[in-house]
């Protein structure tokens, strides 16, 4: 079940990354395994290193809010959640859209930016006192795969169609905060 968690936790914060790779494939057109590799490994790579660091915040704060760390997870995650879900239904212009997404400088801005959610959920980790190993490494991995697909996706089809990635994760993101409440109010003593 903690897999699963995580699975669908990884799924809703790549989103961004994964709606950034699309607009990234659609502008280079034309996608070669050099490009995939580069903006998918540049993704993962900073989601799961923002949730590691994250995480290291996090635990010197555990002690002080451990009797209300699943109200703040809760939150966080819906915070994300609806900020994502927002953010999917405004028809602002993206800035991204008019850089090269292989300019180091911009990726790497890119990466850093659709990684804070991941920062936050590395607060909750530990928050949490859960284990971070596993699951920033299948955050970073999904990522990966997720942003992989999505700039493969953007070079073939991103011009053709307008998905809503990031509704779809800002919906996971709420549900998983839910479940932690809901587990820590009815689930322990």
């Amino acid at each position: 079940m903690i897999f699963l968690d995580t699975m669908l936790l990884a799924a809703g914060l790549s989103m961004d990354s994964m709606a950034v790779s699309i607009t990234g494939g659609a502008v280079i057109g034309r996608c070669t395994m050099k490009s995939v590799m580069r903006i998918a490994s540049a993704m993962g790579l900073f989601q799961a290193g923002m949730t590691v660091l994250g995480y290291l915040l996090g635990m010197g704060f555990e002690q002080y809010i451990s009797d209300i760390d699943h109200w703040i997870a809760f939150l966080l995650l819906t915070a994300i959640g609806i900020k994502a879900i927002y953010e999917s239904f405004n028809d602002r212009e993206e800035p991204e859209t008019h850089r090269n997404p292989f300019c180091n400088k911009t990726l790497c801005g890119l990466a850093i930016a659709t990684s804070i959610d991941a920062f936050a959920v590395g607060i909750t980790f530990a928050i949490l006192n859960y284990s971070i190993f596993m699951r920033a490494t299948t955050i970073g991995i999904i990522t990966f795969v997720f942003s992989a697909f999505g700039v493969y996706f953007g070079s073939h089809f991103g011009r053709k169609m307008n998905l809503n990635v990031d509704l779809i994760g800002g919906i996971f993101l709420i549900c998983i905060g839910l479940k932690i409440l809901l587990e820590h109010i009815w689930f322990t003593s």
